[in-house]
């Protein structure tokens, strides 16, 4: 009897005994996980990730710089490319666009050409800030009809071509007026000087009207300048009684470098879908440059107004 109290006195001992060993190492072990996964306090010699906005930016100059220097921003009625020429890489897009009437206003599309040589010559011209967007020909089915070319041309490449075909060569292959198809005071029927042209089935019906909708959206500029002839003069844009801030100053400043005289609107018959007038709805600051005639493309006049353009849009 004595031997079994013994024996359940020592039993008890070692159960006892090993509780307390299996307590011990828990703690410890709970104890260095809480040790090992708490995060540590940033001091003031700690690195800090970088800031958001500077990555940003570095975005952005990314994407500028994907676009390389060519791109096509869409396609024609006849399936003829519309592309864009770029230079620099900077975050404020700055965009210039010739050819909206095609083969009646051939000297706006020569005239962009000529500026995309300079810059190719030039590239120091675009301030670090800016990348500097050409659009040289929106329409390209209705300058094909009056050169007979698809791209680069030659003035000599008019050259015999009668007045009522040029007159033709405005429209797009669907014979509407590119410049009455925008969504600012948009009609089905719009006006150009003393007759009725077609305005679209819609705002934006045509592909090459679409186009430009879809890069201001991708790339919201910070100015447009738009070549047209002929008038001679620089003209403000507005919508619906809107004129977005800086629009003034942008209109005076090519005004004064170009030499052509500046006005606050086109107001010599109504405009109905004008795309520059679309592009104020938009609350980009943007002009319409006429150039003096049919056939010059007063490359020194533009030169001095882009020059004068982008300083004052440098930051």
């Amino acid at each position: 009897m004595k031997n079994i109290v013994i024996a359940v006195i020592s039993l008890l001992v070692i159960i006892g005994a090993t509780y307390f060993f299996l307590t011990q190492s828990n703690s410890n072990q709970t104890t260095y996980n809480k040790e090992t996964t708490t995060e540590p306090v940033l001091n003031s010699t700690t690195t800090s990730p970088t800031p958001e906005p500077e990555a940003e930016q570095t975005n952005e100059s990314e994407e500028a710089a994907s676009r390389g220097s060519e791109s096509v921003i869409g396609t024609t009625v006849s399936g003829n490319e519309i592309r864009a020429y770029h230079f620099g890489s900077g975050s404020n897009e700055v965009t210039l666009i010739g050819g909206v009437h095609g083969g009646y206003s051939w000297n706006t599309a020569l005239l962009a050409y000529e500026v995309i040589d300079w810059l190719e010559a030039n590239p120091d011209t675009i301030p670090e800030d800016i990348t500097l967007t050409i659009i040289p020909v929106l329409n390209p089915d209705g300058l094909e009809s009056v050169t007979k070319i698809d791209g680069r041309f030659t003035a000599a490449n008019t050259t015999g071509v009668s007045e009522t075909e040029k007159i033709k060569g405005r429209f797009n292959a669907n014979d509407v007026d590119l410049n009455r198809n925008f969504a600012c005071d948009w009609q089905a029927t719009g006006t150009w000087q003393n007759r009725s042209v077609s305005g679209g089935t819609a705002a934006f019906s045509e592909p090459e009207s679409q186009a430009i909708r879809t890069y201001v959206a991708t790339y919201k500029p910070k100015a447009i300048v738009t070549w047209f002839s002929s008038a001679g003069g620089v003209y403000a844009s507005g919508c619906a009684g809107k004129t977005p801030s800086g629009t003034a100053d942008l209109t005076a400043r090519y005004a004064s470098a170009a030499n052509y005289t500046a006005y606050a609107e086109y107001n010599y018959y109504e405009l109905t879908g004008d795309m520059v007038n679309w592009f104020a709805s938009e609350n980009i600051p943007a002009i319409s440059v006429l150039l003096t005639n049919h056939t010059d493309t007063e490359f020194e006049k533009n030169r001095a107004g882009i020059e004068a353009l982008l300083n004052y849009l440098s930051e």
